[in-house]
């Protein structure tokens, strides 16, 4: 479903207890839910049921709440969308959902303009390199040149505000006029490109290009302007009513995101990373091994960084009409949760804080 056709179904009748979070899910006596269900937007190669990056994989790959939760009987149910964010944003409104893992920034505000209710517990991932790939054999050598070519992205996505940064930084200020841009899922996208049937899209370059399928046209390392941070909430309805819950999580979360930053456990998480399927082994490696402090990439923390960037982006969805509301932090973002986290495991002072221009502290 489509940002248009999901707005309108918002609109024309999905109802009160959708808009509010709220879960169908039958609950078990005790005051205990008889499962967790928690979304990612992505579903690997193929619709693979599996994550592909950041400390929120590392959740699923660990089995860390399946060990938090199992003397109490509870389920972990991991739902993955091949639809992403805009597909997640749909199974929340229709009560399929209490988490969301790794939300990006476009999906995430026009669920909370068309009325989702939930709140933003941490920050689960930031920073990384952008690349601009076209197929192997294209004539092309310069993002110019892609003037009024056709360009794929998954549209409603995190990918499509990512795509337009780009663009900007290479004068194009106007990108649906400007160029054909397309939407597909990431595996149509990526035959796209080996068929030629596309000219141009954001994607991880290096096992595209070791298959002779694309090869760089531009690139662009932590830019601070092309990316912003994802997010992981809780529906306002379970926070609400199972606050117990939601700080098990959290605490294990956090727990799997410190994991994720030492360097003894670099290696093993490129691992992981290939089961997917969405990247390789070389993807990993060649993207996160430039990253020479994990804390700065597996980073939790709702600080002045995460919120500027966020704010930057409901400007752009209003500048580029891709929501018809406007969407406050006020009252969204819920950090009590992780700071007992933080506090409980002793990790306070662990992590550098980001200001909102970049800079980190305490590094």
């Amino acid at each position: 479903m489509d940002r248009r056709n999901f707005n309108a179904a918002l609109a024309a009748g999905l109802s009160a207890p959708a808009l509010l979070g709220l879960s169908t899910q039958a609950r078990a006596a005790g005051g205990k839910p008889t499962s967790i269900r928690i979304g990612f937007p992505g579903a690997g190669t193929g619709g693979r049921p599996l994550p592909s990056s950041g400390f929120t994989a590392n959740v699923v790959f660990l089995g860390e709440l399946e060990k938090e939760f199992a003397a109490d009987g509870i389920k972990i149910e991991w739902k993955y969308y091949v639809g992403a964010g805009p597909a997640l944003n749909e199974a929340y409104a229709n009560g399929l959902l209490d988490f969301c893992f790794g939300h990006g920034d476009l999906p995430l505000i026009v669920g909370r303009s068309t009325g989702l209710k939930h709140k933003i517990l941490l920050s689960s991932g930031r920073g990384g390199d952008t690349y601009l790939l076209t197929p192997a054999a294209s004539p092309y050598k310069e993002v110019a040149d892609l003037k009024g070519k056709t360009l794929s992205v998954q549209k409603g996505t995190a990918g499509q505000l990512t795509l337009y940064r780009f663009l900007a930084k290479y004068g194009f200020n106007d990108p649906e006029k400007e160029f054909r841009i397309i939407s597909q899922i990431q595996d149509d996208r990526r035959a796209s490109l080996a068929t030629g049937d596309v000219h141009g899209a954001i994607d991880t370059p290096w096992g595209l290009e070791a298959r002779g399928i694309t090869r760089r046209l531009a690139e662009v390392h932590d830019d601070l302007n092309i990316n912003a941070p994802s997010s992981l909430w809780v529906g306002e309805a379970f926070e609400q009513q199972y606050p117990d819950l939601v700080q098990r999580v959290v605490n294990r979360v956090v727990k799997v995101a410190h994991w994720s930053t030492l360097e003894a456990n670099r290696e093993t998480q490129y691992q992981y990373w290939t089961r997917s399927g969405a990247n390789t082994y070389i993807d990993s490696k060649k993207e996160w091994d430039r990253v020479k402090d994990l804390r700065t990439r597996h980073l939790p923390l709702l600080d002045d960084f995460y919120k500027a960037k966020i704010q930057k982006s409901i400007a752009e969805t209003r500048q580029y009409k891709l929501t018809r509301r406007d969407v406050s932090l006020d009252g969204w973002l819920e950090p009590k949760y992780l700071n007992n986290a933080l506090r409980e495991l002793k990790l306070e002072n662990y992590w550098p804080t980001q200001s909102a221009d970049g800079k980190f502290s305490n590094a």
